[in-house]
């Protein structure tokens, strides 16, 4: 068992705290503060476009978790890969109840295996299957992560 540690720090920079006018931008700190994420609402929700919102920082987490997994899988069975690439996407949107959530998430992995790595599509699929299930963080959530292995 292990913990996983980030801190939050959001202070109010407006000059009320009316919806329409309070700020969203946050910081997001790990490993005691020495790494920073720069966080906000998304844009639709009065955010600042130029921050990780909430919601993509949780694709990506999916995504690294995924990716981190595949790679260990691979590793194990001695299958040398070059590189990785994702360009994963998540769906907001409202539930039976009206409430939003990340209904899904589709990764879209490029694995990219060095030279004499013969890995065809059956055994690629396989990869991915197995790191889908064994990844920590979508094991961890209700929402439909689907893989889409991109060759």
């Amino acid at each position: 068992m292990s913990e996983h540690h980030a801190g939050l720090r959001w202070r109010r920079t407006s000059a009320d705290f009316a919806y329409d006018t309070y700020n969203r931008a946050h910081e997001v700190t790990f490993k005691g503060g020495t790494v920073v994420l720069a966080g906000s609402a998304a844009p639709a929700f009065k955010g600042d476009a130029d921050r990780v919102d909430p919601e993509e920082a949780f694709v990506g987490s999916l995504s690294a978790c995924h990716m981190l997994t595949f790679l260990a899988v691979c590793a194990r069975k001695r299958l040398v890969l070059d590189s990785y690439d994702d360009d994963a996407v998540g769906v907001l949107e409202k539930d039976e109840g009206g409430r939003f959530w990340v209904s899904r998430v589709t990764l879209r992995p490029r694995a990219r295996f060095a030279a004499g790595t013969i890995v065809n599509e059956v055994m690629l699929n396989d990869l991915h299957h197995t790191a889908h299930e064994q990844c920590f963080v979508a094991n961890s959530v209700k929402t439909h992560v689907a893989v889409e292995p991109q060759g």
